[in-house]
């Protein structure tokens, strides 16, 4: 088995690694990483490409003699480099991967953000059926574009593709971070299209935490998942019959309330919540059938996605980085 990791040296990438090359079914397993701008320490089981996805030439070399694609290079809203990995990169390891006679399967970690997420009203959960639904913005688009990409790699030549499709990432301290109303807040949203910049350092300072509201008036309802569970549901696909050109939804079970979250950290670590308008909604993003047919399940809930956040230790040395494009 050799394995072709796009992304491999962002969060979802790193933690992928360890839990695949520490997993005793693959014990003679190889990795290549296709790396850009970064690159991963040496290891015996893991041989670095450097280049760029949006070369042909690089992509074939990478996926010679390859079996298994996992493909999870992104980039956020910058349109050119958006339209370079998605459209042009996914088209060359697509066809990379069917002309290759080695190739078993190709896993690709896609984004709710292809269905709107909290940005489109739902009258209820969003399973894998639910049309395509992007909010505006590149990134979106792009998700769109992988999904519906491989979907047609399955039909036009039978590869076995499958999309394992993914809310916002949690890792480490990452959840108390996006709760934060100070410079340090991790992801969205941009406070100051709901509130005053003199509200935002108000609630800084008192370490307050928000109560967002949905467009309805109710506390917000928003799709999480932790990097560990995500990284489970990839293992559990490997040449799973089960998920040959499926798509699944990996997602906490329930999503985060942010009403629940702000009285747990009240309770836990006098936190008072406050109560911020938005204009999203509410949606819960249907994890039944990975759980049904994959056997997996999120070990991750409100409280431990919180605990964890909150307990969580960052060393001097360790940097908060957030990669987007690149």
């Amino acid at each position: 088995m050799l394995i072709l990791v796009t992304g491999a040296t962002g969060k979802v990438g790193q933690a992928f690694l360890t839990r695949f090359l520490g997993d005793g079914r693959w014990p003679d397993a190889k990795v290549r990483a296709l790396c850009h701008n970064r690159t991963l320490p040496p290891d015996s089981r893991i041989e670095c490409v450097r280049g760029s996805i949006a070369d042909r030439e690089t992509v074939e070399q990478a996926m010679k003699d390859v079996t298994h694609v996992f493909h999870m290079a992104t980039v956020k809203e910058d349109p050119v480099q958006a339209m370079d990995v998605s459209v042009k990169g996914m088209f060359f390891l697509l066809e990379a991967f069917r002309t290759n006679p080695a190739a078993q399967q190709f896993v690709l970690i896609g984004g709710d953000c292809s269905v709107g997420h909290i940005f489109n009203k739902y009258d209820a959960p969003v399973s894998e059926d639910a049309p395509l639904r992007p909010y505006p913005g590149v990134y979106a688009l792009s998700k769109v574009l992988e999904e519906t990409m491989l979907q047609s790699y399955n039909t036009q030549y039978g590869i076995n593709g499958v999309t394992l499709r993914a809310p916002w990432i949690m890792e480490k301290d990452d959840f108390r971070y996006a709760l934060s109303f100070g410079d340090d807040q991790f992801g969205g949203p941009d406070w100051e299209t709901l509130i005053s910049p003199a509200e935002r350092r108000m609630y800084a300072q008192n370490g307050n935490v928000p109560i967002l509201l949905d467009a309805e008036g109710e506390p917000l309802k928003r799709n999480f998942v932790h990097v560990t569970d995500l990284v489970e549901a990839m293992v559990a696909v490997i040449d799973n019959p089960a998920a040959r050109q499926q798509l699944f939804n990996i997602a906490m079970t329930m999503p985060v309330d942010y009403a629940e979250a702000a009285d747990y950290l009240e309770k836990t670590r006098g936190k008072r919540g406050v109560k911020i308008h938005s204009p999203f909604h509410s949606n819960l993003l249907d994890n039944a059938k990975a759980r049904l047919r994959l056997g997996w399940k999120p070990e991750y809930d409100l409280q431990r996605l919180i605990d964890e956040a909150f307990d969580y230790q960052r060393a001097e040395d360790e940097i908060r980085k957030v990669w987007y494009a690149g």
